[in-house]
Order: C-alpha cells, then structure tokens, then sequence
C-alpha cells in the first residue's frame, strides 16, 4: 500500500482526536478501549497505548479515535500516532489478535435491562438510536450504545470521542432524549451509565 494518507478530524472533545485511514477500520460493530490491558486483544490499541500518554482507543466503521491523556499536548502526540496507525494499516497486520473477542462492543453484565412488555417501545427506542443517533455521534468519532429501558428511563453508553466530552451532557439531555421523547412518548428521561 504505497502513498497511504490518514486524515485527522477534530471532535467536540478536545482531547480526543479522530483518525481516518481511508479504509474500513471495523466490518461491523466498534470497539471501545478504555485501558492498557483491554487493549491488549489489538495490536494496533495495544501499540496506541503503548505511547503512554492515551487514554482511550475507539474503533468505529471507518475511523480509530484516540483520546490523550491529562496534560498530553496533540502535536505532540499526534505524529505518534499517525506513524502507529500508517505502520499497521501498510503492514495488512490483524486488527485483533486471534482468538479474542474482536467486535464485541458491549458486556451482557453492563446491560440495565428491559421489561417484556415494554418490547415495542425498546423496538422503537433502538431504531431511532440506530438509525438518527449513532450515525451523528459516529461523525464526531464516538459511539452510543443503548443499554436498557426502564420505568420511562432510557439508559445509554458513551463511547470513544462521547465518553469524557465535555458537551455529552447537553448532547444527551437536549438532543437524544429530546428526540426520543418526540418520537416515543413513553420516555421521560434518558441517563449515561
């Protein structure tokens, strides 16, 4: 792969920077490293915080996003990590190291859980998040993933660039659960776990 370029994005939080390598990152899902040792099932997370002033890995479709530690400075970091992920994507090196659980984005334990009965509204609930949410929040070079419905409370997980940004507060308050409360009358609130 001669003459690779990877483009850098900013993203509503400042110490998270987005990567695009031009190329599919993740087939399907993402996957969020939030330590050194979960970033041991990738070569590449793990060569990411290898650096030692990260502290986040976020795989989406088509972007890595990278978050800096406390205090780490981009232009400084960020030529590290160009040179981490031009080194990867030219060498055609795996993604995950084999026989680990590659795309799994989500533990069952993390999940709140759903009433039965509330099946259609949880239905109409993802949908939305799927289809109007996570792409925006796929732009900013994050994720959200959706972790239960329960008593009118919609309960969401940030990833990537959403995790620690400083507007996923007001992203959360005033647009997903705006928008889902528009759209499904049975939300009454939506929270972060």
């Amino acid at each position: 792969m001669q003459n690779m370029l990877i483009q850098t994005e900013p993203t509503p939080n400042p110490s998270t920077l987005k990567f695009l390598p031009g190329q599919s990152v993740m087939s399907g899902g993402t996957r969020d490293f939030a330590t050194p040792e979960e970033a041991e099932a990738s070569p590449l997370a793990h060569a990411i915080f290898s650096t030692g002033d990260v502290d986040g890995v976020f795989f989406g479709r088509d972007f890595i996003s990278v978050t800096a530690g406390p205090g780490v400075e981009w232009r400084q970091l960020k030529p590290q990590i160009l040179g981490i992920l031009l080194d990867h994507f030219s060498s055609g090196a795996p993604l995950f190291n084999p026989g680990s659980a590659a795309a799994i984005s989500i533990a069952p334990a993390e999940d709140i859980g759903d009433d039965p009965a509330d099946a259609e509204i949880v239905a109409q609930i993802r949908e939305l998040i799927d289809t109007r949410v996570r792409p925006a929040v796929a732009q900013d070079g994050g994720d959200i993933v959706y972790r239960g419905f329960q008593k009118g409370t919609v309960y969401l997980a940030l990833q990537g660039a959403c995790s620690g940004c400083p507007s996923s507060t007001m992203t959360l308050k005033n647009g997903i659960e705006g928008l889902l409360k528009h759209y499904v009358p049975e939300v009454e609130t939506v929270e972060a776990v």
